[in-house]
């Protein structure tokens, strides 16, 4: 992914997420927490609690692992298969599409986007850049 794929500030009912970031650099808003997150680490998402992330590198690549299954068939019914490894270019994006459709049909699967005041007082933090000093995630995790 590339600065401005992010998906807008949401909240799942149903799924944890797990991001584990193969490469480059997020920053992950959760609640009232903000992790600086680099390759090698990863970030837990737990269901009912409002996040979104801010890619801080030129692109990322992660493994995103959401339980239970299901929602993947949201991201299924809009997308295509890829013609190559390459990043594609062109492609829409959150930032590109029709927002409201795209609202509507996460929803089905338990997706929720913030609005504008939501944003405000449930991620309080966002979308300020984290200084270099923050907690990184992997300083979070205690006994590791």
């Amino acid at each position: 992914m590339e600065p401005g794929n992010e998906p807008p500030p949401h909240v799942h009912s149903r799924e944890d997420e797990l991001y584990y970031i193969l490469e480059g650099e997020v920053d992950v808003y959760v609640g009232e927490e903000a992790f600086k997150v680099q390759t090698g680490e990863c970030v837990f998402l737990p269901k009912l609690k409002p996040h979104v992330f801010a890619i801080r590198s030129s692109r990322i690549r992660l493994l995103l692992i959401i339980t239970p299954g299901g929602l993947e068939e949201a991201f299924r019914s809009m997308a295509s298969p890829a013609q190559s490894l390459d990043l594609p270019l062109g492609m829409p994006t959150y930032s590109t599409t029709d927002l409201k459709q795209t609202a509507q049909r996460f929803a089905r699967y338990g997706v929720r986007f913030l609005e504008p005041d939501e944003i405000e007082e449930q991620l309080p933090l966002y979308p300020r850049p984290l200084p270099r000093e923050a907690l990184s995630a992997k300083q979070t995790i205690k006994g590791w």
